[in-house]
């Protein structure tokens, strides 16, 4: 059984930082690839970014393309998502998922994400 736990969210400013990570148990993480969608209320859950099995690969909504980083340590089966330059808009309770179809591509839809954890909220204040 694959476990996904997220941790990291919290209240910010913006133009603050926060660092989520996940910590994933069970599975072979190393061969996932892996992303975070985040959700608002009232909203449409949407993609963010995603990273490869590697970690050589990695795709970012437009949205958060030169803000948000994604990383990874197969090592420790451990995901992160660097959030910078935050603005209120990134306000939305944000899912680490992963892929267990050992795939290449970094998918964008959420079907294609078999394991999700229970979601970390992120509030960030004008």
């Amino acid at each position: 059984q694959v476990q996904l736990v997220e941790s990291g969210g919290g209240l910010v400013q913006a133009g603050g930082s926060l660092r989520l990570s996940c910590a994933v148990s069970g599975g072979l993480f190393s061969a996932y690839a892996m992303a975070w969608f985040r959700q608002a209320p009232g909203k449409e859950r949407e993609f963010v970014a995603g990273i490869s099995w590697s970690g050589t690969r990695s795709n970012f909504a437009d949205s958060v393309k030169g803000r948000f980083t994604i990383s990874r340590d197969n090592a420790k089966n451990m995901v992160y998502l660097q959030m910078n330059s935050l603005k209120p808009e990134d306000t939305a309770a944000y899912y680490c998922t992963a892929d267990p179809s050992y795939t290449v591509v970094i998918n964008t839809g959420g079907q294609a994400y078999g394991y999700w954890g229970q979601g970390t909220q992120v509030t960030v204040s004008s």
